[in-house]
C-alpha cells in the first residue's frame, strides 16, 4: 500500500475503558505486575482500566489498598488510568465479615470478589445495603459452587466427547436470578461480571425493561469463540467457559439491542509453566487487552454483524461513562491512532503483558497501532 492509501485508513479512536482486568500486584508480580499491565492496556489502545481485588494481600482494609496504590501511581507514567476495585469480604474470602467498605469507598470504582462469586444471601443483601449508602456499585462474579461439581470447561458437547467435567450454565444465571431480585430489593447498583449465558441475557434484558440500577459486560472470547473450539490446551481455559453456539448468538444480540453495556476483557495473566497443564490442570485465565480491539473489529464490525459505531460504544464511551458515575468523577480523555487497513498475526511472544495465553495465537487481524 502507498503512503497515500494507507493515511486513508488511519483513524484516532477514542481510548478504550476496560472495567475487568487483572494486574496481580501486590501478591503475584511473577503473573503480571502493574507497569506491565499498564503497557500492555496501552498498546491495546486503552486509556482506563478497572483492577480486580484478587491480590494479596486483596483490597479489603485501607492498608492493604494502599500498597496497590503505590504500585498505581509508580506506573503513572505508562499512560492509563488504573482505578482499583475493592473486596466485597474481607480476605476476599467470601465469609461472614464485609471489607471495610466506607474506609475503601473513596479509592475504589466499586466492589467485588471476583473469581468467586458470594454464596451466601444474607451477606450480598448486606453488601448491596452498605455499597448503596457509598453510591458505589456491587460488580458481581456470579457462580453457584455448589453447581460446579469441579468442572473446568462448559458442561455440553465438547465436555461429553473428550470426558471432561463441566460447568453448568445455572451455576451462573442461577445466582445472577437471585441477585437481581436482591437488586430489586435494595435498590444497588450492581453490574455483573463476564456475561457468558443466554440466560444471563434473557434475566438482563428482562431486569432493565423493570428499569433496575443493573449494567452487564462480556467479553471477546464469548463473542468469537464456542466449546467447539476448544482444544486440549490451557489457552483454552477460562472462568466461565466457553459456553454453546447459542449462548454466543444470545450474547451477540445483547450486545446489539443494548441489553449487554461493555465489552471487557477479563484480562487474567498466568505464568507460562501455570497455564502448560492442559484443560483440567491449568489455571483459569487468559489475556486480553492487546487484541480485544483488533479481534472485534476484523471479525464482527469488517463482516457487518456489529457497526464500528457500536463498538466503540461498548469499548469506550458506556464503560467511560459507568466508570465516571461510580467514581464521581470525569476521567482524562485519550485518543489512539489506528491504521484500519493494517495486518498482523496474533503473536503471544510479542505482548508487553507478561501473559502469554490466547486462544487466538495465530489470528490475523486487521487494525494495527499507527
Amino acid at each position: 500500500m502507498d503512503r497515500q492509501g494507507r493515511t486513508e485508513h488511519l483513524r484516532r479512536l477514542p481510548g478504550f475503558v476496560d472495567l475487568h482486568v487483572h494486574f496481580r500486584e501486590p501478591g503475584f508480580s511473577y503473573k503480571e505486575t502493574i507497569r506491565t499491565g499498564a503497557r500492555a492496556a496501552a498498546r491495546g489502545g486503552y486509556a482506563a482500566v478497572c483492577a480486580m481485588p484478587n491480590l494479596n494481600p486483596p483490597p479489603d482494609a485501607l492498608d492493604h489498598l494502599r500498597m496497590q496504590l503505590e504500585r498505581i501511581e509508580a506506573a503513572r507514567g505508562e499512560g492509563v488510568e488504573i482505578i482499583p476495585v475493592g473486596a466485597i469480604t474481607k480476605g476476599q474470602a467470601g465469609g461472614g465479615e464485609l471489607s471495610d467498605m466506607p474506609a475503601l469507598a473513596p479509592y475504589v470504582c466499586g466492589f467485588s470478589d471476583d473469581g468467586r462469586g458470594i454464596q451466601d444471601e444474607a451477606l450480598m443483601r448486606r453488601a448491596m445495603q452498605t455499597a448503596k449508602a457509598l453510591g458505589k456499585p456491587i460488580i458481581s462474579h456470579c457462580e453457584d459452587q455448589s453447581l460446579l461439581r469441579g468442572g473446568y470447561v462448559h458442561e455440553g458437547s465438547y465436555a461429553r466427547a473428550h470426558g471432561h467435567r463441566g460447568i453448568c450454565s445455572e451455576s451462573e444465571w442461577g445466582q445472577l436470578k437471585r441477585d437481581l431480585a436482591l437488586v430489586e430489593e435494595t435498590g444497588c447498583a450492581y453490574h455483573m461480571c463476564h456475561v457468558s449465558t443466554k440466560e444471563s441475557v434473557a434475566l438482563l434484558r428482562g431486569a432493565k425493561r423493570k428499569n433496575l440500577p443493573v449494567t452487564c459486560e462480556t467479553a471477546p472470547h464469548y463473542l468469537l469463540l464456542t466449546e467447539d473450539d476448544l482444544q486440549e490446551d490451557g489457552r483454552f481455559k477460562m472462568n466461565p467457559p466457553l459456553r454453546a453456539e447459542g449462548d454466543r448468538a444470545a450474547l451477540l444480540a445483547g450486545v446489539l439491542d443494548g441489553t449487554i453495556d461493555c465489552i471487557a476483557t477479563d484480562h487474567a495473566p498466568h505464568a507460562r509453566e501455570e497455564k502448560s497443564r492442559g484443560l483440567a490442570g491449568s489455571a483459569f485465565g487468559i489475556v486480553g487487552l492487546e487484541t480485544a480491539f483488533p479481534l472485534l473489529y476484523t471479525y464482527l464490525v469488517l463482516p457487518g454483524k456489529l457497526s464500528m459505531e457500536r463498538l466503540l460504544e461498548l469499548m469506550s464511551y458506556r464503560p467511560r461513562k459507568l466508570l465516571e458515575c461510580w467514581l464521581g468523577r470525569s476521567l482524562a480523555t485519550r485518543e489512539y491512532l489506528w491504521d484500519l487497513a493494517g495486518h498482523n498475526t496474533i503473536d503471544p511472544e510479542t505482548f508487553a503483558s507478561l501473559g502469554r495465553a490466547t486462544p487466538f495465537a495465530g489470528w490475523e487481524v486487521c487494525a494495527v497501532p499507527a
